[in-house]
């Protein structure tokens, strides 16, 4: 068999497999949404929820020909109907948050992968999940008692905002240090200097506030709402699409830095890219659901063990899919697993991807003692 015979084999099986695991994934993505929409305090039937869904997508569609008059028609029948009122405000923007933000949580933890050319580095690697959580505790413990208010649109920013300082913090190392393991030790002391700050600032702290900070930096998809599904949706989604369109970067940067020169990509400024996007993806979902622990490390890992390939534009796809299967199924054990008491969704994905980042380590051990 000729080389060329031999590559184009490999082709067509590298995108068979990409296709059987992109429609394995979509399957278990709508399974996934449609358990999360019928279980629960108050069952809805498979039926009903085919049946409501099916309406919503009508009236939606019928709508953008209509200049909205059958919102107040489609506002009307939920109105009317119990089951339906639970299905689109409660459970139906929960699963599709959890969907979204699983996805770039994972997106994000690959591309710090690729970045740092280590399978176990994730957004908490680099301290940015550390900084929101040290930006919110400040508010919720100094700013919030002067201003006498305590809504979740005031901890998005902050933690946003704690995301980005850590991020440009990084940036600025990132430019000093050229050794990326020594990148990575930065990045971790840059979070336990947050978390030291933290703990400083829950001394000071009345017990109502360590409360609300304990709860928000578990994680949680619980009180999803329609403008958080909004803000997930015009950040995660033009993030997902930018990480595809780096793919060949990607591949070339693999290879090596000089061999990604020679491609003609501009190593420093696709080093600060990977960054940005990375964390951007990363700090929304930290704003919106607070720390969401190991989905960045270990959903990249199972994705391309699933695809047995390391080709980005086959892997990042099934990244975000699997990343949001992955996170619908951990809602789903964190919201009815010990119902109708719920754990934290960083409980749930502990439990699960803690074991995939130690099987990591100690593969990555033994590889370098052989």
């Amino acid at each position: 068999m000729s080389k060329s015979t031999a590559q184009q084999n490999l082709i067509f099986s590298n995108r068979t497999r990409f296709t059987l695991v992109i429609l394995l994934l979509l399957v278990l993505l709508f399974s996934g949404l449609v358990i999360n929409a019928n279980i629960g305090s108050v069952s809805i039937p498979a039926a009903d929820v085919f049946r409501m869904l099916l309406a919503w997508f009508r009236y939606s569609f019928m709508n953008l020909f209509s200049g909205g008059a059958y919102f107040e028609k489609l506002a009307e029948i939920i109105n009317r109907d119990t089951a339906a009122q639970i299905l689109f405000r409660i459970r139906l923007p929960r699963v599709l948050l959890a969907s979204l933000l699983g996805g770039a949580l994972s997106v994000s933890g690959y591309l710090l992968q690729v970045f740092f050319r280590n399978p176990i580095a994730g957004p908490f690697v680099l301290g940015i999940s550390s900084g929101a959580k040290m930006i919110v505790g400040l508010t919720i413990i100094f700013l919030m008692p002067l201003t006498g208010t305590f809504g979740s649109t005031s901890l998005m920013a902050a933690s946003f905002l704690g995301s980005l300082l850590i991020t440009l913090l990084v940036l600025l190392f990132s430019q000093k240090v050229q050794n990326m393991s020594m990148l990575l030790v930065v990045g971790i002391m840059v979070g336990y200097i947050c978390s030291a700050v933290t703990d400083f600032c829950i001394t000071f702290a009345n017990e109502h506030d360590v409360v609300n900070l304990t709860n928000w930096s578990m994680g949680s998809f619980s009180g999803a709402n329609w403008e958080q599904v909004k803000t997930a949706l015009l950040i995660c989604i033009p993030g997902a699409v930018i990480a595809f369109f780096l793919s060949k970067p990607i591949e070339a940067y693999l290879l090596s830095e000089a061999y990604a020169a020679s491609m003609g990509v501009s190593v420093k400024s696709f080093r600060v890219i990977l960054l940005l996007v990375s964390s951007l993806l990363s700090a929304c979902v930290t704003s919106i659901a607070g720390p969401v622990s190991f989905v960045g490390i270990a959903v990249p890992h199972i994705t391309r063990v699933l695809l047995k390939s390391s080709k980005p534009r086959f892997v990042i796809p099934c990244v975000f899919l699997c990343g949001a299967v992955f996170c619908v199924f951990c809602d789903l054990l964190a919201r009815t697993l010990f119902s109708p008491n719920e754990l934290k969704i960083g409980t749930v994905t502990s439990i699960f991807g803690a074991p995939v980042v130690i099987y990591l380590m100690i593969k990555r051990r033994s590889e370098r003692s052989v």
